[in-house]
């Protein structure tokens, strides 16, 4: 399918595809808008099944971003890339060279950052040949620790409108994936008094979470059906779907994955079982949100605009309830009206 006809293909900017043989860089950078500045978000590395499973991705990431920086409160539009490929083996010292020599043609359009599979120690690499990465050691660093705080936030923000409460101990919440991210907000969560249920890929991480946060572990098909009061799906996107909805027994889903929907109609679906959505671009901000303050960093300011993210959620839930309409399609209408109006 053509690149116009695709759906997830929201009138971006630039998209360009970049190759280099001799590191074996594979690379997609999406660029959905530049109307607030220029376009910030991360790269993720993954071993796609396709190209074309690739160039989905990176639309709709970068999508998020352009909305994600607007509903924030940030001077920066939304894009983001993707390295084709497996990390754990075509990562080297070239790739990363290769892949910055790329963000040089840009000319400062596009800046990336960690993301999926991608360290702070990859950006450097990077870094030694373009200036235009940001989120880096010595700076605003390491995002993780920001996006696990607005995402917990979040969920207080959540429980606080959906269950009338401001704490969380005793509630119940699902965890699926603890990646850098995953594992922080099941900090934040078990130090809350919350009862964890978690799953992920890696045992490893699965047998320390069990240890330390007292989780009781599942199989990755089983976190659907847990008899818990919050879904937080913090892995991959697409979770949300025609399989699993109607598996859920959580009353609210509220998690740091990117494109928790699988199609934005799921938002609806959501609605109609009873089931509060957290947006997702909206509440794992944390990290961009961090990294705007990447010159002359100070992390007490920003961490205290990551806890804007809780009265964001709430303004946007009470306008879902006063419109009677799903809180993605909520969401988006105020990010695109910010974005008309250049920022305010």
């Amino acid at each position: 399918m053509a690149l116009f006809d695709l759906p997830d293909f929201d009138d971006h900017e630039q998209v360009v595809y970049c190759s280099d043989k001799a590191s074996g860089l594979k690379a997609i950078i999406a660029i959905h808008s530049t109307k607030l500045g220029a376009a910030v978000g991360g790269c993720r590395m993954w071993d796609y099944a396709s190209d074309e499973e690739a160039l989905i991705d990176v639309l709709r990431l970068s999508k998020g971003m352009t909305y994600k920086n607007a509903l924030a409160g940030l001077s920066m539009g939304g894009g983001k890339s993707v390295i084709i490929g497996d990390a754990k083996t075509l990562k080297s010292e070239a790739l990363f060279k290769a892949f910055g020599a790329a963000l040089n043609n840009l000319n400062g359009r596009y800046l990336s950052a960690e993301d999926v599979n991608i360290t702070t120690s990859d950006i450097a690499i990077a870094n030694t040949v373009t200036p235009f990465v940001t989120g880096t050691e010595g700076k605003s660093g390491n995002p993780a620790p920001f996006t696990a705080l607005g995402t917990f936030l979040g969920i207080k923000a959540s429980v606080k409108h959906k269950l009338n409460r401001d704490d969380l101990t005793g509630l119940k919440v699902a965890v699926q994936g603890l990646g850098s991210v995953g594992y922080l907000l099941c900090e934040h969560l078990h130090n809350a008094g919350v009862k964890l249920v978690i799953t992920d890929i890696n045992q490893t991480a699965l047998d320390i979470a069990a240890t330390e946060f007292n989780a009781e572990v599942v199989g990755l098909d089983e976190i659907y059906d847990q008899d818990v009061d919050i879904y937080a799906p913090c892995a991959l996107g697409a979770t949300i779907n025609d399989k699993t909805i109607s598996r859920l027994k959580a009353v609210i889903v509220a998690g740091c994955a990117n494109n928790q929907l699988a199609e934005p109609r799921h938002d609806q679906a959501l609605v109609e079982h009873g089931i509060l959505y957290a947006p997702d671009y909206v509440i794992n901000a944390g990290g961009i949100i961090n990294v705007s303050f990447e010159e002359d960093y100070d992390a007490k300011k920003s961490t205290l605009k990551v806890k804007e993210i809780y009265h964001t959620l709430l303004d946007i839930y009470a306008k879902a309830d006063a419109q009677n309409r799903p809180t993605g399609i909520i969401a988006d209408e105020m990010a695109r009206k910010i974005i008309k109006n250049g920022g305010k």
